[in-house]
């Protein structure tokens, strides 16, 4: 961390902290947090984007899209699953997946939005 972004005095406004600690702790951020663990690893958040692009996917072109064996693109699905991240339904003998809701494609595309203006100005 460079000087320039650290206070040079103590200045904090105890009733300021106080209060936003007050919001924090009537909220779950270890959910959030483990969401965004869930999206952090480069396979899962490829399989959150193609099913951006598609609604709906079976494990087998999940696998393909990601270039991963279907072992490992299921024990990928399995931690979205568990995350709240994906949903699935089986036909016959297939499994297909896609975005448990909006907010998780909302997310995946503000993220990205996000990164290009970052590099843009970088």
């Amino acid at each position: 961390m460079d000087e320039k972004d650290i206070c040079e005095i103590n200045c904090s406004n105890e009733q300021k902290v106080e209060q936003v600690q007050k919001i924090i702790k009537q909220e779950n951020i270890t959910g959030v947090t483990q969401l965004f663990k869930a999206l952090a690893e480069e396979n899962r958040a490829k399989i959150v984007y193609a099913l951006c692009c598609e609604d709906e996917l079976c494990v087998c072109e999940i696998s393909e899209v990601i270039g991963a064996t279907v072992a490992n693109t299921s024990h990928h699905l399995r931690n979205l699953y568990k995350q709240g991240i994906v949903k699935y339904r089986k036909e016959k003998k297939l499994v297909y997946y896609s975005l448990d809701d909006e907010h998780i494609k909302q997310m995946m595309m503000v993220a990205l939005v996000h990164k290009k203006e970052v590099e843009e100005d970088g």
